[in-house]
């Protein structure tokens, strides 16, 4: 069995400061979805935030913002959060500097050929994986780094869907960042967790906000 960390361990935050994990929200969880945007997928997601009137995040790779740019304006129109994943998937641990930077770049350009100009750029390293000399630049460049509180492993294929779900519930509270994924590797078990999380956290009276909405600080 493959083994994750559904927590983002405490000491993390103290190694690698200025990057966003639990957020001060004593009624809301930050929902955040990586790897997208993919037809029928992304889509149903949307469909089910906005049966609870949710917001969320949304951390889109470049290369399939260009594939499926009516799905990634579709996320914007209904007022979505949207995120820079790089422009096709890189592991920040097995990249150089320089090219890490211009493949993140490379989708922030995609993202303006598609008319979104974010306020606020926000950037999540594939795989949590970036090394303190590209976050530097990132920080430097206005990105606001986001980690997480929780993660799924959804993408596990090695797990069942209800060991997923008990992650969740188990380590998420008002003020978590939960990563799940809008990817074809992990919607089988995407497609049966998120309506449980999602109405679990909705009994409790919890919302479910996108991280513009946030009271963000660097963590």
């Amino acid at each position: 069995m493959s083994i994750f960390l559904p927590k983002y361990p405490s000491v993390l935050k103290l190694l690698y400061p200025k990057r966003i994990s639990r957020i001060e929200d004593n009624n809301a969880i930050f929902l955040t979805f990586d790897d997208g945007p993919i037809p029928e997928i992304t889509p149903w997601v949307l469909d089910l935030l906005e049966d609870y009137s949710a917001k969320a995040t949304f951390f889109c790779i470049g290369e399939n913002v260009e594939k499926h740019p009516e799905i990634f304006r579709s996320i914007l129109e209904k007022k979505h959060t949207v995120g820079n994943h790089t422009y096709n998937h890189l592991n920040g641990w097995k990249t150089c500097k320089a090219a890490y930077i211009a493949n993140t770049q490379k989708t922030q350009q995609v993202f303006t050929t598609n008319k979104f100009f974010p306020e606020t750029k926000f950037f999540r390293p594939p795989y949590g994986k970036i090394m303190n000399a590209q976050a530097r630049e990132l920080v430097e460049q206005d990105y606001k780094i986001v980690m997480w509180d929780v993660i799924s492993g959804d993408y596990d294929l090695n797990i069942s869907a209800e060991t997923c779900y008990r992650n969740v519930i188990k380590n998420a509270a008002a003020g978590s960042t939960i990563v799940f994924h809008d990817s074809e590797k992990a919607f089988k078990k995407l497609r049966e967790v998120l309506p449980r999380v999602m109405s679990y956290y909705a009994e409790k009276g919890i919302a479910f906000k996108s991280l513009t909405d946030a009271p963000l600080k660097d963590q």
